[in-house]
């Protein structure tokens, strides 16, 4: 019998995982971000083989998400995001974090929780490597090679966004005039 529980955490309730993150992020400056990535990768794998609760499998996807875009060297991210993503990881490769792994069904709680907390605060970094990534696929297959293969940079993909924004303004723009429910009073267009 399946049972569904809500629970909503205040700010105090959240107060633990944020001074662990916060701790973890000091302690971590000098640490080798490839252990760090590679003791998530080790720690997803260990979540993939377990009989892991599904609240903990729905999150795997951002995880995944994060330690790929600290791994992609295309996307070039900013070494002050960089380090929130690592932190987070770091967080998540911990067995003895809040609630030890080991603790059957609630050990992943306090993973589950942070999880959603790093969803939540790099939800922007998140959205933004999906984009990339979407548009690094775009680009390989429009120029016939391999996505993984492509060496875009984030920079290539700002410039293509920024064109493709001005495009579509100036769409925008001829539209509205060639629908003859406005004309520009300002400015002549040719």
């Amino acid at each position: 019998m399946p049972l569904d529980i809500n629970i909503r955490l205040s700010d105090d309730d959240l107060r633990p995982f944020i001074k662990g993150m916060h701790e973890l992020e000091a302690r971590m400056k000098d640490g080798n971000p490839d252990q760090i990535i590679a003791a998530a990768q080790k720690q997803l794998a260990e979540y993939r083989n377990s009989s892991m609760p599904p609240f903990i499998a729905e999150r795997l996807g951002s995880v995944e998400s994060l330690i790929a875009m600290a791994r992609d060297v295309g996307f070039g991210l900013p070494d002050a995001d960089r380090q929130r993503v690592l932190a987070a990881l770091a967080y998540l490769a911990d067995p003895q974090d809040l609630i030890p792994d080991s603790v059957p069904v609630l050990g992943f709680l306090d993973d589950a929780i942070m999880i959603e907390l790093c969803r939540h605060d790099l939800r922007h970094e998140i959205e933004a490597y999906d984009d990339f990534c979407a548009w690094r696929e775009q680009e390989a297959r429009l120029r016939g090679e391999d996505p993984a293969a492509l060496m875009v940079k984030r920079v290539d993909w700002a410039d293509a966004r920024a064109a493709e924004t001005i495009a579509r303004m100036q769409r925008r723009r001829r539209d509205s005039y060639a629908s003859g429910a406005w004309k520009p009073t300002l400015f002549r267009v040719s």
